[in-house]
């Protein structure tokens, strides 16, 4: 028995219907969670963030593997952070971070040329990048990822400007196994608050944020030698 002529579009035009209602709920529920993003931005120009999305990360990971996981964590003022410190951090993680506006174009220029000619020996990212990185996504790389990232920064920059992003960045940072933030990070490889780091302790905890889970600043002897040479270019 054959179905009536008139009736055989009926199925594909439902499924048809079907993904249009799919692909508009993704699109609704992407378009929130980047609303609620960009809100806890322009919360975070007040309030600390009392974790981040690499916290989170850090903690579920130790959860699924049954290992014991300490998090230190405290927020401390940027004025409490030795200028030493910040600019260390800035030196060897984003030295035109007061040029740019969340982006390095020049950065990711020399980035893609050293791609092509298979000679990547840094990354591009901002500090502002990086701090909506933490605060968000995590560690994990995709294109859409990327993507989400880069429609935050310049909300990031907008809302909270240079000082705000530079004091938050420095407090969430992963600086080792459990240990986010400078105050964290000082007292935990020196034994001293971060407001008493010397110059060179500045450049070897920068020196490990790159990798912060396999580096250790007492064996950042080339890194942070190069780092302070930075410094020094950039008048500190």
């Amino acid at each position: 028995m054959t179905t009536p002529t008139g009736t055989q579009p009926e199925i594909p035009l439902k499924k048809s219907l079907r993904l249009l209602s799919i692909a508009r709920w993704l699109v609704i529920i992407l378009a929130l969670s980047w609303l609620l993003a960009a809100l806890t931005l322009l919360a975070a120009r007040w309030i600390d963030p009392p974790t981040t999305a690499v916290h989170v990360q850090r903690r579920l990971q130790a959860f699924i593997l049954r290992k014991p996981y300490n998090d230190r964590y405290t927020f401390i003022p940027l004025n409490q952070i030795s200028p030493n410190l910040q600019h260390a951090v800035i030196a060897a993680e984003d030295a035109r971070f007061y040029q740019h506006h969340g982006f390095d174009w020049h950065a990711i220029q020399i980035a893609a040329k050293e791609d092509m000619e298979g000679d990547r020996t840094r990354g591009a990212s901002t500090i502002t990048q990086q701090l909506v990185k933490n605060l968000f996504f995590g560690t994990g790389r995709s294109f859409l990822r990327k993507g989400a990232e880069a429609s935050l920064v310049p909300v990031a920059e907008l809302v909270l400007g240079k000082r705000r992003i530079l004091e938050i960045y420095l407090n969430v940072v992963e600086w080792g196994p459990g240990i986010y933030g400078a105050d964290s990070a000082s007292r935990y490889y020196y034994r001293t608050p971060a407001r008493n780091i010397s110059r060179q302790q500045g450049a070897r905890l920068a020196a490990i944020l790159p990798a912060p889970l396999k580096r250790r600043p007492e064996r950042m002897n080339s890194y942070s030698a190069i780092i302070l040479r930075r410094m020094s270019q950039m008048g500190w």
